[in-house]
């Protein structure tokens, strides 16, 4: 190493000469790391708790410090983690702390995702970031031209896409067991929408919150207690969260994204709620076409979302026996020429009929830590993370942010150009795909 160099120009270095190796997946979990990355998290409780805890105990971070924009929200960290130091202010985190940080992880309001994330890797700095990358498609492309531009270590919070369970169904699937796939139907009970208008009322920003922080680039309404923004239900709101659809999509969309070698659609349809002025429609269900390949039956393969209270067809339920009685209540059904494939989410695929696949033996998989490989690769290891920005978390969340922006405009098919970032035949849908930040928010980037 070279003495004029500080850490993290030591391990960004180090990285861009590996670039051009091809290192397979492997497993890491319980690696011993002899430097540890000095990290931030952005987000304190909820998911963001969990994150940092994980990380924690991967045993290859120091939390140096925490930016959240509710007080009440950080008290554990005051109490567990004394010598962390917390900030309300993101800004004011990279400014004071950023000249010796290595990582972060970005794990607040999807509408925040992208002004933290963009000034991370700017700075040079490892980037852990939940799903969907960013809130919208623009974002989302930006968030992975930068990742690729600077050459950081990232990787999205779709801690199943490292799971033995996801990689079993597309292995099971690349090797042929249920033939060439005609259909696949992806399935979440999840409601995260609201048909219902806003409330007319204005409610006392709680003591402990710092709300023009929370909205951030995104617009600033009045407030409104009860949980209708902020902690809980943000997820249901236009300007600040992606719906069930953004929720749960990243991590349901997985196996089959890798499947189709991950490839951009080529149009959408959106048939169930649509979004209202300022929510997202409860029940959504959405229809995309994507290019075949040589998996598929067709030139062209048909994927749906059945969001809420939609259900997968009858016909293909019943197909399933006992098991479409009580389907789960979240997962995937990839219909081939020669049997089916169900993945309940967070569980081992089955095959069907099940007469048909008694002898079936599944395929040997390595562990893999979704968390270890970041960290890890942060740090310098040969292992590439599983759900990078540039290569994979970019692209899956733009086929999500796809959905919700067709469910703007219900019944139409949206023809969609990847490589231009537009709908080529509904000029009023491109409005949606940037949103400037609020003034005063402006991050450079974007």
């Amino acid at each position: 190493m070279k003495p004029h160099l500080n850490r993290r120009q030591f391990v960004k270095s180090t990285l861009c000469a590996s670039a051009a190796i091809s290192w397979p997946g492997r497993s890491n979990a319980g690696e011993s790391f002899k430097d540890k990355l000095n990290h931030a998290s952005f987000g304190a409780s909820g998911m963001a708790k969990q994150d940092i805890q994980t990380l924690l105990r991967t045993g290859g971070i120091n939390l140096v410090a925490v930016a959240e924009v509710d007080d009440m929200r950080a008290q554990w960290l005051r109490a567990e983690h004394a010598d962390t130091r917390i900030y309300k202010d993101w800004r004011v985190l990279f400014e004071k702390e950023g000249h010796h940080l290595d990582s972060v992880n970005v794990t607040t309001p999807d509408h925040t995702h992208a002004s933290i994330g963009v000034t991370a890797m700017k700075m040079g700095l490892h980037v852990y970031g939940q799903k969907p990358l960013a809130h919208n498609l623009y974002e989302t492309r930006r968030m992975s031209e930068i990742a690729r531009e600077t050459g950081v270590v990232t990787q999205m919070g779709i801690q199943m896409a490292s799971s033995i369970n996801d990689r079993l169904t597309v292995e099971v699937i690349r090797q042929g067991a249920i033939g060439k796939i005609e259909s696949i139907h992806m399935f979440s009970d999840k409601a995260w929408g609201d048909n219902q208008p806003r409330p007319a009322r204005v409610d006392a920003v709680p003591a402990t919150l710092d709300w023009d922080l929370w909205c951030g680039g995104a617009p600033k309404p009045e407030y409104l207690g009860q949980g209708y923004y902020h902690p809980g239900n943000w997820r249901r709101r236009l300007d600040y969260g992606c719906g069930t659809l953004g929720d749960m999509g990243c991590h349901i969309f997985n196996p089959m994204f890798r499947v189709l070698d991950a490839k951009p659609p080529i149009r959408v349809v959106s048939l169930g709620d649509p979004a209202t002025e300022h929510n997202w429609g409860e029940n959504g269900r959405y229809t995309y076409t994507f290019r075949g390949n040589g998996l598929t039956s067709g030139k062209t393969l048909e994927v749906h979302w059945h969001g809420g209270s939609h259900r997968v067809p009858e016909e293909l339920r019943k197909a399933l026996g006992r098991h479409g009685d009580y389907m789960p209540k979240q997962g995937s059904l990839f219909v081939g020429t020669d049997g089916m494939v169900l993945k309940p989410h967070q569980r081992k695929p089955m095959l069907f009929p099940q007469s048909q696949f008694d002898d079936f033996v599944f395929p040997e998989l390595d562990q893999r830590d979704h968390y270890v490989d970041f960290v890890s690769a942060a740090s310098g290891a040969a292992v590439r993370p599983i759900a990078d920005f540039a290569d994979y978390g970019g692209p899956l969340t733009e086929v999500v942010l796809l959905g919700m922006l067709s469910s703007r405009f219900p019944g139409q098919d949206l023809e969609w150009d990847a490589d231009s970032l537009r709908v080529t035949n509904l000029e009023q849908a491109n409005t949606y795909i940037k949103r400037p930040n609020r003034s005063g928010w402006e991050v450079e980037g974007l």
